[in-house]
């Protein structure tokens, strides 16, 4: 079935695309003269999405939201709601019409993450600053445009997920600072490797499986289903496919590895010091998947060029796992390590050194922000690399550098998949 854009909706497109191309929206902070942002001024923002995740982070870092948009009316009613009525907000259902308001800085991109890249990437040809919800894109091949179209037009990127820099991090009982600083003095030795597990502290959250065999239904009123497809294959809509549940379906996510992966995997690339490279191998221990539906796995195994390995045990039968592993120790749950006197000998060695972790401050001042379009996506395409397994069953070898599977088309096709009309990337 094809897409139900109107003429005019279609003229839209072309006209927006066209002028997106033609040159790049400067926001008022970059710029001199009456419009310019001084240090201690506010930022404002809009928000793509406005589901649970969209609607919590409206008071992002004090700015004020300007505008809204999704394509599911009641989202947009529940916004205005907590929003105190949202007067002077505007509302859209495109936004494409939305990212090419002058009195917006930030956009916050919200939604299901098949519509991650596309969004990201046109914002930033728009002139807007980004901050993206995880997993930053669906696939490695989005995420190669993201970064490009980032850098292109010297936007400021931040991916939300935070733990490599604040929080307490799940089961490990501390914040990455001190395990950072552990597998930097050494003490553990090389090579290292990381067990992701229930044992661990983590939670792969098997529930957010997909459905086989789903009914076709009746699409509600208040939802443009066709918009909230995008650029994913059109399905037959089901209540199950949308909102809450779409984690469950290759289409849109990726299940519990798609949705948590970049949460868990994000600081193991920090503290290993991988945010310049990926892994070269990834086995795959799992059922056949479904071709739509996400099922459940027992383990992934990626390993880096110098024998590092991260482990993702998804049925939780390493009871015994260290969270870190090397040939001089170990490190459990709750910071529990096998070096007698860990804390007072980490005392002796220098902390990590400072990275910016105030977005609005990266945005005011145009530093690079700590979580970026570089090593965010480096960390999601871990979880995409695993995806990719899962989905073909078999164990694939990839080229860090070129950032491409070693012959292997079917992989290298995943990693590039086509997008339904009229959209790209």
């Amino acid at each position: 079935m094809p897409p139900k854009h109107s003429n005019s909706r279609r003229s839209f497109i072309k006209n927006s695309v066209g002028a997106i191309a033609a040159f790049t929206i400067v926001p008022r902070h970059v710029l001199g003269g009456p419009g310019f942002l001084a240090p201690s001024d506010q930022l404002t923002k809009a928000v793509i999405g406005t589901g649970g995740m969209g609607r919590g982070h409206f008071e992002l870092g004090g700015t004020r939201t300007v505008a809204i948009c999704d394509v599911d009316t009641r989202h947009i009613q529940l916004a205005l709601d907590k929003l105190g009525g949202g007067k002077g907000v505007k509302t859209f259902r495109d936004y494409r019409e939305l990212i090419t308001l002058p009195e917006v800085d930030i956009v916050h991109i919200a939604t299901p993450p098949h519509w991650h890249g596309i969004m990201a990437a046109d914002a930033a040809r728009a002139g807007k600053d980004i901050w993206c919800e995880k997993p930053m894109t669906r696939t490695i091949g989005e995420g190669k445009r993201v970064m490009e179209a980032v850098q292109q037009h010297g936007r400021i990127f931040r991916l939300n997920t935070w733990f490599r820099f604040s929080d307490r991090f799940y089961g490990m009982n501390t914040t990455v600072k001190p395990i950072k600083k552990l597998v930097d003095s050494g003490l553990l030795g090389w090579p290292l490797k990381v067990t992701v597990s229930k044992h661990t502290g983590f939670d792969w959250k098997f529930y957010w499986v997909g459905k086989t065999n789903l009914p076709v239904e009746t699409v509600p009123q208040e939802l443009d289903y066709d918009m909230w497809l995008g650029p994913a294959p059109f399905k037959p809509y089901n209540s199950h496919r949308v909102h809450t549940t779409f984690r469950g379906y290759w289409d849109y996510d990726g299940g519990g590895l798609g949705d948590m992966g970049q949460h868990y995997i994000d600081p193991i690339q920090y503290f290993l010091g991988k945010d310049d490279t990926s892994p070269v191998t990834v086995e795959v221990d799992a059922p056949q998947q479904h071709d739509d539906a996400v099922g459940t796995w027992r383990r992934l195994t990626f390993t880096y060029a110098d024998g590092c390995q991260i482990v993702l045990d998804g049925e939780g039968s390493l009871e015994d796992a260290a969270y870190i592993e090397g040939p001089k120790g170990k490190l459990y749950k709750g910071f529990n390590c096998t070096i007698p006197d860990i804390e007072k000998k980490l005392a002796e060695f220098p902390d990590p050194l400072p990275v910016s972790t105030d977005f609005i401050d990266a945005v005011k001042t145009r530093k690079k922000f700590a979580l970026n379009e570089e090593n965010g996506h480096r960390s999601a395409t871990i979880v995409n690399m695993g995806k990719i397994a899962l989905q073909l069953n078999r164990t694939l070898h990839f080229d860090p550098v070129q950032m491409v599977f070693l012959n292997d088309e079917g992989a290298n096709r995943l990693m590039n998949q086509p997008m339904r009309g009229p959209w790209s990337i």
